[in-house]
């Protein structure tokens, strides 16, 4: 097996240079959908068919299955959006150092759809039923929230046994086992301009008020399993003009969904009110992913991997993520959940972002003894049925 992952590293590397190079910022839909197509196109020369499902004004999430499977019991999911804006491959297309290959989205997480793929040609190649056994959710919105892919994912989640986000993993290869809730809350003010040297009583200042709301709300951070910060300003007109308008960006994060709940409630309370005379206040948003958290020693599927990960000399650890991910909505499903299988590598979201080349190989082993595990698995526990119906 390894030496199948080196003798296709190079074609590997090539797809893997051709979509990073394609600006597929979460807003950019031409973009996506161009990574998508790809994709597609190298998924069906393996015999899957593709199921698109068109988004209007973002990239059309994407919907893989082998045309001899029946009833998939494994969900992989990835997502092909990045954040980076227009014109970033531009200014640094793909390239490679050593051992690092470097992008906009090399790890985060385009390295992760090239890896899938090739396990995947590998079972073929070997006659292995596992690729039959797996559906694959390529979304186009994970970046922003999964908004259009989340009701894909989660109606498909409750048709399969397992599910197996194909997240990066981190430099040192843990999985993720569990990640923080989250919220995006978007706050505006409004005021009333004057000129703030001639006559400022005339005026009602949205930027006085929108101060006075962004410290209650960082003070929320002070409750336990909380943390909410205000991380986009904007407001005024001009430096000599009481500012007219204002508004805020704001990001919450909770460890369970009552607190979750909790601190949405209180973001709510905050901003229902004014202090300053004369202004408006409009609040928009909400909870977008739940939260996640599971027992190591309740989490079977961890199981599974851990044991895969021995059989190929790999040390297995675990984190927990305040990240948010599409493990979210199958791990709180209740839906035997791991995120973080993809390659290894660091600083996602940031200029320097890297994939660690050789984990392709490291972590697609992984992978094809996972789905192997769990295909055998799900035939010795159908025999049963039959072996008991009969």
């Amino acid at each position: 097996m390894q030496g199948y992952f080196e003798q296709e590293k190079e074609n590997m590397l090539q797809l893997l240079e051709r979509i990073v190079n394609i600006n597929s910022g979460s807003y950019q839909k031409a973009g996506v959908d161009k990574v998508g197509d790809i994709l597609i196109n190298e998924f069906e020369q393996l015999g899957f068919i593709a199921e698109v499902h068109d988004v209007l004004d973002k990239g059309n999430n994407i919907v893989l299955k082998h045309k001899e499977a029946t009833n998939p019991s494994i969900l992989l999911i990835g997502h092909i959006d990045t954040v980076f804006p227009a014109g970033t491959v531009e200014k640094r297309p793909f390239s490679m150092e050593g051992d690092y290959a470097k992008g906009p989205g090399v790890f985060d997480m385009k390295a992760s759809h090239v890896m899938t793929l090739y396990a995947l040609k590998y079972l073929i190649s070997q006659n292995n039923d596992a690729y039959k056994n797996v559906i694959i959710i390529i979304n186009t919105d994970e970046e922003i929230g999964s908004i259009t892919s989340r009701e894909l994912i989660e109606a498909t989640a409750k048709t399969v046994d397992h599910v197996l986000i194909m997240e990066p993993a981190d430099l040192d290869g843990n999985v993720v086992n569990g990640r923080k809730g989250g919220g995006k809350f978007f706050v505006k003010i409004y005021g009333k301009s004057a000129h703030s040297g001639v006559a400022p009583e005339k005026g009602a200042s949205a930027i006085q008020e929108l101060a006075l709301k962004i410290v209650k709300l960082h003070e929320l951070t002070k409750l336990e399993g909380i943390h909410v910060n205000v991380g986009l300003v904007s407001g005024g007109q001009s430096v000599n003009t009481i500012a007219p308008f204002a508004e805020a960006g704001i990001d919450l994060r909770f460890e369970t969904q009552e607190q979750g709940e909790f601190a949405q409630s209180k973001i709510v309370e905050i901003c229902s009110y004014t202090e300053t005379s004369d202004t408006r206040i409009e609040l928009n948003g909400g909870i977008t992913r739940p939260a996640w958290k599971i027992e190591e020693k309740k989490n079977d599927l961890l199981f599974v991997l851990k044991e895969a990960a021995s059989e190929l000399q790999l040390d297995l650890g675990t984190r927990y993520s305040g990240g948010g991910s599409d493990g979210n909505f199958t791990g709180n499903m209740g839906i035997p959940t791991v995120d973080g299988l993809g390659p290894r590598g660091g600083n996602a979201h940031q200029d320097d972002e890297f994939m660690v080349i050789s984990s392709l190989s490291e972590r697609g082993q992984l992978l094809v003894k996972v789905l192997n595990k769990l295909t055998k698995q799900k035939v010795r526990e159908s025999f049963k049925i039959e072996t008991n119906t009969f």
